[in-house]
């Protein structure tokens, strides 16, 4: 295998580190747990960032070697795969391949984008839309795949204004990206949040928690991010002239009605969606777990007489690297905590630090990440363990600070590679006009502070009001 120059610095990086952390003499206070977690972290990191490697293949090594070497247990490796969490995103996915194919979610977006009548209203109520699929679909790269057929509907129908196709290929993994913050089953990285909160501080968040605190940074960062996209693009003459999106036209490139009556087989999943959310929203009432709710869900979306997808279709639909990915991230994070290796990173941090500063910091590194790390759940697992450790010596609560870390890492579209919906639309089918890597750094530019500033605003003002304070409780 032939290594590039990048890569041979991160290899060269990485075992230099593990040869360093060998040595007796270095690092005293470090114990030999300690030692072994942070050299197969360095060699797991430098892999995700720099090998032609699958990230699963690198994570199930790193969690392999931890058991095999006694810093973690196998029961810690195993049971992070029959953790509710991964129950509730297996069952989430089953429930979203009954959605997709009944073909619900293009009515929903035709619906709201056919009532646009200016440019403005267009890129909002696609927004508004997109933010809504968040609770229907989970992963951000499924609710980009189901949203891509609307784009090119939108794309044909505004074919002769070029910079407005150009701005709603930015549209939409923008929104996308920034919305998943809006439901915990939006992405792994939050699953993995939840999981390293509850094994460290015994705090449980669960879906409505989740929903109360992250749906109103969705809603605001998605229309913010928005209405940046549509300012940076977009020239004034542009935004002037009036559109008018039919749901004829979107009809084009939707294998399924976008209007009209709704089908037997739709009209039983959007009762059987609506039920499923309702129960997840209501869970402080009746008690049930929204992994079981799921479940129950997933059960009635297959089922013979009831469902719209076989089980074995909607089980195929379930990324299934992606839950090992997960669970294995996890044992790791739980690792880097238990053997002391995050305490002693973070031990070097200087006291007094204010807690909006060292917020701050945490938002900045946790939104600049995914210039090296491109998974998003990779980026959990390594930042989450240490910024929960640092907010304990900072006086922060490390829920806010956990939190922080996991909202700001979800802004990922400097690069097309930084992140699959990115990916994706950077190149659409059918030769359809999209962004330049130049228009993403434009973009990027921009809107990279502005989310930044709004998760630390969320963190700082907003969320202490819902509960979740800035300060641990021991602080004045």
């Amino acid at each position: 295998m032939n290594l590039s120059l990048g890569r041979s610095v991160w290899l060269c990086l990485s075992l230099s580190l593990c040869a360093l952390l060998a040595v007796p003499g270095v690092a005293p206070g470090l114990g030999g747990e300690a030692r072994l977690t942070l050299a197969v972290f360095a060699l797991a990191t430098c892999a995700w960032i720099a090998a032609p490697v699958d990230d699963t293949h690198v994570a199930l090594g790193a969690g392999l070697a931890l058991t095999a070497t006694g810093v973690i247990s196998a029961d810690t490796l195993f049971d992070t795969l029959g953790d509710e969490t991964i129950w509730l995103l297996i069952c989430a996915f089953v429930l979203a391949a009954a959605v997709t194919r009944t073909g619900l979610a293009g009515r929903a977006a035709a619906f709201l984008v056919s009532g646009a009548r200016t440019v403005r209203q267009l890129v909002h109520l696609t927004t508004a839309a997109l933010v809504v699929t968040a609770f229907a679909v989970p992963a951000t790269s499924g609710r980009a795949a189901l949203a891509l057929p609307v784009f090119l509907s939108l794309a044909k129908a505004l074919s002769e204004r070029r910079r407005l196709v150009v701005m709603l290929a930015l549209l939409f993994p923008t929104v996308v990206l920034l919305s998943a913050v809006a439901t915990l089953i939006g992405a792994g990285a939050h699953l993995i949040t939840v999981s390293l909160l509850l094994e460290r501080t015994g705090e449980r968040i669960g879906f409505v928690e989740w929903l109360v605190l992250g749906l109103p940074l969705a809603v605001v960062s998605s229309h913010l991010a928005a209405e940046t996209v549509l300012l940076t693009t977009t020239r004034r003459a542009d935004r002037r002239e009036p559109v008018r999106i039919t749901a004829a036209q979107l009809q084009e490139h939707s294998p399924t009605a976008v209007s009209g009556p709704l089908t037997t087989e739709e009209t039983r999943c959007l009762l059987l969606l609506g039920t499923v959310i309702a129960l997840w929203c209501s869970e402080p009432v009746h008690g049930v777990s929204p992994a079981v709710v799921a479940l129950i869900g997933a059960v009635v979306a297959s089922s013979p007489m009831l469902g719209t997808v076989r089980l074995k279709d909607g089980l195929g639909a379930v990324p299934w690297p992606m839950l090992l990915f997960m669970a294995a991230t996890t044992a790791m994070g739980v690792a880097l905590v238990d053997s002391g290796a995050a305490g002693w990173l973070v031990g070097g941090l200087p006291d007094g630090m204010p807690a909006w500063l060292f917020l701050a910091v945490v938002v900045v590194v946790g939104t600049a990440a995914h210039l090296v790390l491109q998974s998003r759940s990779a980026r959990s697992s390594v930042l989450v363990p240490l910024v929960m450790a640092a907010a304990v010596g900072a006086g922060v609560d490390p829920v806010a600070a956990a939190l922080a870390s996991t909202a700001a890492a979800g802004f990922c579209q400097t690069l097309p590679a930084s992140a699959k919906p990115v990916a994706l639309f950077s190149e659409p089918p059918d030769g359809v006009p999209t962004f330049t890597p130049r228009d993403l750094l434009r973009l990027s530019a921009v809107l990279a502070p502005l989310s930044a500033a709004l998760v630390l605003l969320f963190a700082l003002v907003v969320w202490p009001l819902l509960g979740v304070p800035v300060l641990l409780e021991s602080q004045p």
